[in-house]
């Protein structure tokens, strides 16, 4: 994928770092991992570690635990440009974290090659950015891993002939993959990777029966969405899904709480936590586990959202709307495959709330339309939408960075 504008994030050693990333998903729909995009080029993130005076060989912590939580742990791809290769600046990555992609605009010549040669002695996967019918980086093809097509830019006719030619040396991945349909086809076609959020969509948007356990989830947030938490009915459906009883006793027995006896029963822990802290845990567990069967990156793109939200809260106008909830719900449409009015019956919001999530007007429009602007990587967008909420890109940055940590700290061990 081209360098495209990105929305930024902040380091751990407090440089700002603006980056975005689109997920990459296997066949089952798992993450494999990431493509990062940054605002300024990777050349600029790779400055920041002082690569002409540090040694090769050692790798600045601040960039290793920066790409951890942005890539969740799983796999960075990184574009590349011909400068990048040249001058080996992936190699203060680890070969195993890595996928150096290599852009259609860097040419096939003997230096490139050598560069090549070099990442794919040193261990590294490497994969070809945007592979067309007859690409003049063809000369490249026997260092490569993966060969990303874009969907927008091929024919079907063209894509099927890419993967009958190249499929048996290497991995293919589909580029731009936006609706259910296309990922069904490019499976069909032999494509091994699937880049795009079609799996944001929700694959079955017709009535249907709710499974046991979904219906609990939904239980559990309409009870503690009413103005007062009957505790006695939180409890019941707690006790009714072995595995939330079990979320909670082992969230209560976390080091986070320090207490000095162990919290063994539900009702105990629902009267230790208090009614705020009932209603967030309740919310980050229903979302968990509504979204146990789905692809990693739904649950966690949901959290890093509620949590953006809620930092972005104190400095935004948000009247009685809770933000880390309308963070949550705007991904839960998918997470349960059903369309979102039939997700909000039965759970009492605000009516700015409701109207947000289901794309009617609402005031928390700005907000939402921040909060998708920095997924997408439009950088333009998230600028303007700054101004109209007069808060400082810096603010914005660090929030969304925090939001991202957090998010994969929920999810570790979930």
């Amino acid at each position: 994928m081209k360098p495209t504008s990105a929305a930024p994030a902040l380091a751990d050693n407090g440089t700002k770092v603006y980056v975005a990333r689109q997920p990459i998903l296997s066949t089952n729909e798992q993450v494999f991992g990431y493509e990062l995009l940054f605002r300024d080029g990777v050349e600029d993130y790779f400055r920041h570690t002082d690569a002409d005076t540090a040694s090769r060989s050692t790798l600045d912590t601040s960039i290793l635990m920066g790409l951890d939580v942005l890539c969740d742990g799983r796999r960075a791809f990184l574009n590349c440009t011909r400068e990048t290769l040249l001058k080996d600046y992936v190699t203060l990555l680890p070969s195993a974290q890595v996928v150096v992609e290599i852009l259609e605009s860097v040419p096939a010549d003997d230096l490139v090659k050598a560069a090549c040669a070099r990442l794919k002695e040193a261990g590294y996967t490497v994969a070809l950015d945007d592979f067309i019918a007859d690409d003049p980086r063809a000369a490249l093809i026997p260092f490569a891993d993966i060969i990303k097509v874009d969907l927008k830019g091929t024919s079907p006719a063209e894509q099927a002939a890419l993967v009958k030619r190249h499929g048996a040396g290497c991995r293919m991945l589909a580029e731009k993959v936006e609706t259910r349909e296309e990922f069904g086809l490019c499976k069909q076609a032999g494509f091994s990777f699937f880049q795009g959020y079609f799996f944001r969509r929700p694959e079955v948007l017709h009535a249907r029966e709710i499974p046991k356990n979904q219906v609990n989830y939904l239980r559990l947030l309409q009870a503690i969405s009413r103005e007062e938490i009957e505790v006695k009915e939180v409890e019941n459906i707690i006790k009714g899904e072995a595995s939330l009883c079990y979320r909670l006793l082992r969230y209560l027995n976390s080091a986070a709480f320090c207490f000095a006896n162990e919290i063994h029963s539900v009702r105990h822990g629902l009267s230790i936590l208090g009614e705020r802290e009932v209603r967030r845990w309740v919310r980050l567990v229903a979302t968990l586990g509504a979204g146990q069967n789905k692809s990693s990156d739904l649950v966690l793109s949901a959290l890093v959202r509620a949590r953006y939200c809620e930092l972005l809260a104190p400095r935004i106008a948000h009247g009685d709307s809770d933000l880390f909830l309308v963070g949550l719900f705007s991904l839960m449409d998918a997470i349960l495959e059903m369309p979102m009015g039939i997700v909000l019956e039965g759970i009492s919001l605000d009516q700015e709330t409701r109207a947000v999530l289901l794309g009617q007007k609402s005031k928390l429009d700005p907000l939402y339309k921040l909060m998708l602007s920095q997924e997408k990587a439009d950088w333009m967008g998230l600028s303007d939408l700054c101004t109209q909420l007069e808060l400082p890109e810096s603010h914005v940055t660090e929030c969304h960075w925090k939001a991202m940590k957090w998010a994969r700290e929920m999810t570790t061990g979930a």
